[in-house]
């Protein structure tokens, strides 16, 4: 037994040997790609820095080639930081810490695109909270061929992008974010009692300093409802206008699954959502690191 212990031992050393940290661009806008890391295994330190410092540059990572079960997944995410808790547990599964997104109804076909329109929509994840996620992973478990692409818009570019005199009057406003009119916007289902007592209406500054790298960033999305202080209607046509300069095609990259691509991205400066999906199979596990409060 110790013997083979050993021979098990050698074994990893000589795989982990034979990889190299890979990191090269995506697009012009933002997201890298990662190679010659298996995620099933422990990062070192020197990894472990580098890939950090490329997320914050790059403010995503697509890690290629990953074979991840859910425990893999999970015990990946703790590498990067302190797992947050989704909205939508799991009730029942097996590990209700990874959430399934899934478009299969119970026998495994393609459901239509309006049982899932809240994924369809600009969102930057659990933005509704007092202290909204920092980095969402996204494991491809079944992927489509075509369509089911996800997008995500760059809000430090966007928010660069307008005057000195918009950006300092942005500075000062604050946007609520609200998980019942999230609910509401969406279409897709009501937010329950229960949700709505748990998690009411937050207000969140419009431009967000990001903690790390210093970026400032608009800080808005499906689940932002409206500007505090401000007359409601123009308000949300304020957010609208905002949202629609941001999500302009030179802020956003569009990323097509591969079978084993595990995403990161930065919840703290990117608004996304998925493509829709031409009818077929798409099936992801996601895992959530805790952030920080925005002020």
């Amino acid at each position: 037994m110790r013997g083979a212990n050993r021979y098990r031992s050698a074994r990893r050393s000589a795989r982990l040997a034979r990889m190299t940290l890979a990191i090269r661009p995506l697009s012009d806008v933002l997201a890298a790609e990662v190679r010659g890391v298996d995620l099933r295994e422990p990062l070192d330190d020197g990894d472990r820095a580098t890939l950090h410092e490329a997320f914050l540059e790059r403010h995503i990572l697509c890690f290629r080639d990953q074979k991840l079960d859910k425990p893999a997944q999970l015990a990946a995410t703790l590498q990067f930081g302190p797992l947050d808790v989704h909205i939508q547990r799991n009730k029942g599964d097996d590990i209700s810490l990874v959430h399934t997104v899934s478009n299969l109804d119970a026998d495994g076909n393609p459901k239509p695109e309006a049982a899932a329109k809240g994924n369809l929509r600009w969102h930057s994840d659990k933005s509704y909270r007092t202290v909204p996620s920092c980095s969402t992973f996204l494991y491809g478990v079944q992927v489509p061929a075509r369509g089911g692409r996800t997008e995500f818009a760059n809000m430090h570019r966007a928010f660069g992008a307008y005057s000195p005199e918009r950006q300092e009057a942005f500075r000062g406003m604050k946007v609520v974010h609200d998980w019942v009119r999230s609910c509401q916007k969406s279409g897709e289902r009501e937010a329950s009692a229960e949700e709505a007592a748990v998690y009411p209406p937050v207000a969140h500054p419009l431009v967000r300093r990001h903690p790390e790298s210093g970026y400032e960033a608009f800080f808005i999305g499906n689940h932002a409802s409206h500007i505090f202080g401000m007359d409601r209607d123009e308000g949300e046509a304020l957010l609208e206008e905002i949202e629609a300069h941001s999500t302009a095609e030179r802020f956003v990259y569009r990323h097509r699954w591969q079978p084993g691509d595990l995403l990161m991205w930065d919840n703290r400066c990117l608004l996304h959502r998925a493509e829709e999906r031409a009818g077929e199979a798409r099936v992801l596990h996601r895992t959530v690191t805790r952030g920080t409060s925005p002020f």
